[in-house]
């Protein structure tokens, strides 16, 4: 029985929990999964089970690993509101201050919040890519600079699946002279003792589990009647799930998509952005940066997505398609369901992780099964 697969903790009032956790496995949803939750800063489930590959043959462990697609965003979003908040970072400033050859093709005036919400009308690359042009940094970042908006920018959303990580992390490493995975590795995933990856050691590879792609006509990319911007993100260069299983992906920093960690990691960096700034006895920022991201920067139909959303500073809020039990939350999920969300009212996160890929791109039900559950007990 699924159920027995199910390893991890719960509290006394969140057998719910594992119940749903068991039911994803148990009805075939899930082949393995993670799934954790905090409350003030400390755990209050933390559930794996199932196997981490599709053929069932190696079971899904403690510390298994996943590539958690666009669930990565959110820990490249903390990484700039961390230094923004000691000043070295400013929101409102033109990305050209950080960057200069940002300024090209009339983008002297785009802001860095245009970056962070998805509304500087760069939602792909204009000059055609291939699949190994994503691991050569400066040629993605180079060609971002140098290419105009498809849009006026600020003036509406359209999702920068891939090109939010090259154009967020860009201004970090103009800043601080370090990567986004460096600067996210050394001073937010060590000291927090936090397992997750942007550009992931190959000493680890043996624990990642491998991803099963959405079913045929459910991909990205594989949409009718798309528009060019939709056709462009997700055709250039087309999203191949296989490359998750290269280390050329894992190894490579794309802060967009190719983030590798599990629930417990990824619940665990939230809270930082759960309790005012402070996680494990260390002060990351303040509350007022925190609350930083749950300021609106536009909303409106996505033009990428093709679905209304309401884009914060490097996170998604509440409203919309996606109500939340309280206004003060934030989130963003992955391509294939993984998803994070916090709670800064209730101050809990909830992470969910797993290999079996659908076709969505923020989140889905059997995540939300559990996240449910644990409102329904009360957190």
């Amino acid at each position: 029985m699924a159920d027995g697969l199910v390893q991890g903790l719960i509290g006394d009032r969140h057998a719910a929990v594992r119940a749903a956790f068991a039911a994803n496995l148990e009805s075939g949803a899930d082949i393995g999964a993670a799934f954790c939750a905090t409350r003030d800063g400390e755990i209050v489930v933390d559930l794996w089970g199932g196997h981490a590959d599709p053929a069932r043959t190696a079971p899904w462990q403690r510390d298994t690993i996943v590539n958690v697609y666009s669930t990565t965003k959110t820990m490249t979003a903390l990484t700039a509101l961390m230094i923004a908040d000691r000043g070295e970072l400013d929101f409102d400033a033109p990305v050209a201050k950080y960057w200069p050859e940002f300024a090209a093709n009339g983008k002297a005036d785009v802001k860095v919040s245009h970056l962070m919400a998805h509304s500087a009308g760069l939602s792909g690359w204009k000059e055609p890519l291939t699949k190994a042009d994503l691991y050569d940094w400066e040629k993605c970042t180079a060609l971002l600079a140098a290419q105009a908006p498809y849009w006026a920018p600020g003036t509406a959303p359209g999702y920068h699946a891939l090109t939010q990580g090259y154009l967020v992390g860009e201004v970090i490493r103009r800043i601080t002279g370090r990567t986004v995975g460096t600067v996210f590795r050394e001073e937010i995933a060590e000291p927090m003792g936090a397992d997750f990856h942007i550009g992931l050691p190959a000493s680890e590879d043996a624990r990642v589990a491998e991803l099963l792609p959405p079913p045929p006509g459910q991909a990205q990319g594989e949409l009718r009647n798309e528009t060019f911007v939709q056709s462009n993100m997700s055709g250039n260069p087309g999203i191949d799930v296989g490359e998750t299983k290269t280390r050329a992906w894992r190894g490579a920093e794309i802060p967009a998509a190719g983030g590798t960690g599990n629930a417990r990691s990824v619940a665990l960096i939230h809270t930082i952005l759960a309790n005012g700034g402070a996680a494990g006895g260390r002060q990351f920022l303040s509350e007022a940066g925190c609350r930083k991201a749950l300021e609106l920067q536009i909303e409106g139909t996505d033009l990428v997505l093709n679905m209304p959303v309401r884009y914060g500073m490097g996170f998604g809020l509440s409203g919309g398609i996606v109500p939340f039990v309280n206004p003060n939350s934030i989130y963003w999920g992955g391509y294939g369901g993984s998803i994070a969300i916090v709670d800064m009212d209730a101050r809990a996160t909830y992470a969910y992780v797993m290999n079996k890929m659908a076709g969505t791109t923020s989140g889905d039900i059997r995540g939300f099964s559990m996240i449910m559950a644990m409102w329904q007990a009360g957190g």
